[in-house]
């Protein structure tokens, strides 16, 4: 919101032709951003997260209880006493190095990513020692897109078919539209699978995973068609 209040007080800047992009779990806080500022024209949120779903119900929704809630609230208090006490933050390990042979395959997938020349730096905490513990704190009792279906602006949600986080995609779209998702159980190589209702656009690439999403070694990222999208609403 701070870069839309700059973008719409200069003079080079159309404010009525202000869209945003996020990617993984910046694509869920773009959604929620579009979902309060009205500026916002268009949102292109690819290969997203609900930072605030997977914090409050792990992953797939498998913590959705009261009691892994609680416990997960002790463990983060306990760590912001911790850290207080200290004098330091704590970080929490980054992607783990080695890749055990049985890790699950998102952990395989952000691993080809981070700890590869194709995402690494030494200055990324998910390449190297991670977020700090307590830092998500706030998500755990916090639902990004409550109101997403308030949001009047045009959203393109873009994920890959194989994508371990494709349920969060599915999760927003259904949150702004009401319809249910229901994506074929294979899809037809190199053709993308789309819902559309109203100025709001489900887009599923097939055979992608969550990280071919980041950068574009394998030709997934469908350039042509957020080009398109947002040329049509930020006219």
């Amino acid at each position: 919101m701070a870069s839309v209040d700059f973008l719409s007080t200069r003079d080079n800047v159309d404010p009525e032709r202000i869209g945003i992009i996020g990617i993984c779990g910046w694509g869920g806080m773009a959604i929620n951003a579009a979902g309060i500022d009205t500026r916002v024209k268009a949102t292109v949120a690819s290969t997203m997260y609900d930072m605030s779903r997977v914090s409050a119900n792990g992953y797939f929704d498998a913590a959705n209880n009261a009691d892994a809630r609680n416990e997960a609230r002790k463990a983060l208090m306990a760590q912001r006493t911790k850290e207080f006490k200290d004098g330091k933050y704590e970080l929490a390990g980054g992607v783990v190095d080695p890749l055990p042979t049985d890790a699950p395959f998102f952990v395989k997938d952000y691993y080809d990513y981070y700890k590869t020349p194709r995402g690494y730096h030494k200055r990324s905490l998910n390449s190297n020692m991670g977020w700090i513990k307590s830092a998500g704190t706030s998500l755990l009792n916090t639902k990004l897109l409550a109101y997403a279906n308030e949001i009047e602006s045009a959203v393109l949600v873009i994920h890959g078919e194989k994508a371990h986080s494709r349920y969060f995609s599915e999760g927003a779209f259904e949150k702004m539209t009401g319809k249910k998702v229901k994506v074929p159980a294979k899809l037809a190589p190199n053709k993308n699978w789309n819902l559309t209702v109203g100025n709001k656009e489900l887009l599923i690439i097939p055979g992608a995973v969550h990280t071919d999403l980041y950068d574009d070694v394998n030709g997934r990222i469908p350039y042509d068609k957020m080009e398109e999208f947002f040329k049509t609403n930020l006219k």
